[in-house]
């Protein structure tokens, strides 16, 4: 479970965050949605550490990451995996390379434990017969099933993710989804979803966080998010057409 109490966060004197509290369930997808600039990336980056809150508190199962020390901060990272928007591959490194890389840097396994892991989660995502290729090699909805293997690969207790459908069509966004969710709910995650994509939310919304020029103004569930009457978070998917089709279906099947 991660805890975030009373967020503030400010660049160049311009607040980014408004006191901003929200607990994220383990064995959950949480998502954060929002519009391009609401401050959903940088609660998204203020909560792995990338950005320092000006105030509030930021707790791991109880543990306050906001008043850590530097040591116990790179311990606490270990604990945790990253999909980022772009999968952020090592183009020099194959697909195995890419997804041992964390296990290189950080444990101290033989090769043998090393590869019994690799293989492991690149079956978890449904990867065969694509160790040895490059990233150029492969497809963008495989280069994300690799970034998420990677993120796994340490068994971390916490999962973040930076857009993981970007680019993506829609049914590979939908594969990749479904990828994301049964992760969590398998291994009993906390995940962590920043994005735009109304498909994940109606389709993976266990929990939903909507942002507005840095404030929170709801939170619910995909059930609920279809009867919203919150009117900020109606202008937000409401102007997304895709939303509209994906809501009368939800409701069609109610």
């Amino acid at each position: 479970m991660i805890e975030i109490k009373n967020i503030y966060k400010s660049f160049e004197q311009k607040e980014v965050l408004k006191n901003i509290s929200k607990v994220f369930n383990k064995g959950e997808t949480n998502l954060i949605i929002g519009r391009s600039g609401s401050g959903k990336t940088v609660l998204l980056k203020s909560i792995v550490g990338l950005h320092d809150v000006d105030q509030g508190q930021i707790l791991y199962d109880d543990r306050d990451f906001t008043t850590m020390s530097t040591k116990l901060r790179k311990k606490l990272r270990q604990e945790m995996g990253m999909v980022f928007q772009g999968g952020a591959l090592f183009d020099s490194l194959t697909v195995e390379e890419n997804v041992r890389f964390p296990l290189d840097m950080f444990t101290e396994l033989t090769l043998a434990e090393k590869q019994k892991q690799v293989d492991f989660c690149l079956e978890r995502v449904n990867i065969s017969d694509a160790n040895k290729l490059s990233p150029s090699e492969i497809s963008g909805g495989m280069k994300k099933r690799v970034a998420i293997a990677r993120a796994i690969v340490m068994n971390p207790k916490y999962l973040f993710c930076d857009e993981p459908n970007s680019g993506l069509d829609p049914e590979t966004s939908l594969v990749i989804d479904d990828l994301i969710h049964s992760i969590t709910v398998d291994l009993q995650i906390t995940t962590i979803i920043n994005t735009h994509d109304m498909n994940s939310v109606m389709e993976i919304g266990d929990n939903i966080l909507f942002i507005s020029e840095g404030e929170m103004y709801w939170e619910g569930n995909r059930t609920e998010i279809l009867h919203t009457e919150n009117q900020k978070l109606q202008e937000f998917v409401f102007a997304n057409k895709q939303y509209q089709r994906i809501r009368d279906d939800k409701i069609n099947d109610l």
